[in-house]
């Protein structure tokens, strides 16, 4: 079931994105993985240490991941920017 709920949600990101004004695919896949190790209640040390692991020195800082993994217990699921003026 959880897998389930995943793949349905990280459709439902890549949707909202294709709406909005797209960040890089390199971020999005990185934010994208951190989202899916989240539903799995991973913690952020243990998906910044997968994340290094995989990608090495082009790996995101801890303190990113930790700040995306805040964002998604208040609720806030979106792998895409913010739409802004100009």
């Amino acid at each position: 079931m959880c897998r389930i709920a995943s793949l349905f949600l990280l459709q439902r990101l890549k949707e909202a994105c294709q709406a909005t004004r797209a960040i890089s695919t390199t971020r999005r896949r990185e934010l994208s993985s951190s989202f899916f190790f989240f539903l799995q209640a991973k913690e952020p040390k243990e998906i910044h240490a997968i994340l290094t692991g995989t990608l090495g020195e082009h790996a995101p800082p801890y303190a990113t991941v930790k700040n995306w993994v805040a964002q998604f217990k208040r609720g806030y699921f979106s792998t895409c920017d913010a739409p802004r003026p100009g």
